[in-house]
């Protein structure tokens, strides 16, 4: 299949446990790159820092065979779009009932809070139940500070999260987006 600028994508579903939340990056990667190509937006994925520690070198090119994380990753995506600053990662559970805080580091909370104070938009993209969700950074921090809970209901996200429709370009979130910051704080 050809995307945007024509570039050839090849996916295959990854469903081991390793892998968790690469379908949900896939699909929010995928929308980016039609953003870029329109020029509605510019959000990239973070690389991961990295310390190389050993190459080894083949016909194919460099590969890395021993590294280590330099520092803990912030959230997964972050850019620009119409003047603001954009950040947000994208959190997938199996869980059916409830989304585990669990699977937010102390670091990204901290993260989260610290862009939310500056005024830049910050959120998680959640997958649950094969819905997916936009979390708003300061909902998310409420909760988590009226709450002694360690999980969030799924009933939680239907009711103060932003339902985000799947479409064939990926997940389209800045339509969400568009109608926080345009004034309107309604769902869709």
């Amino acid at each position: 299949m050809l995307y945007p600028n024509n570039i050839k994508k090849e996916y295959s579903k990854i469903t081991n446990y390793g892998n968790r939340g690469m379908t949900l990056e896939y699909l929010i990667e995928t929308m980016n790159e039609y953003y870029i190509a329109n020029d509605i937006a510019y959000i990239y994925k973070k690389p991961t820092p990295i310390g190389v520690v050993k190459v080894s070198y083949s016909s194919k090119g460099k590969r890395i065979q021993d590294g280590f994380y330099k520092m803990p990753s912030t959230l997964d995506f972050n850019g620009l779009y119409k003047g603001y600053y954009i950040e947000f990662d994208a959190k997938e559970t199996q869980n059916k009932t409830a989304f585990p805080l669990s699977n937010i580091h102390d670091h990204q909370m901290k993260h989260i809070n610290n862009i939310n104070n500056h005024g830049g938009i910050v959120f998680l993209i959640i997958m649950m139940n094969d819905k997916y969700f936009l979390l708003m950074g300061d909902v998310l921090l409420n909760f988590i500070k009226n709450n002694k809970r360690k999980s969030i209901p799924y009933k939680y996200l239907e009711e103060n999260a932003y339902p985000i429709k799947l479409s064939l370009k990926g997940l389209d979130y800045l339509s969400i987006i568009d109608k926080l910051i345009g004034g309107k704080n309604e769902k869709n």
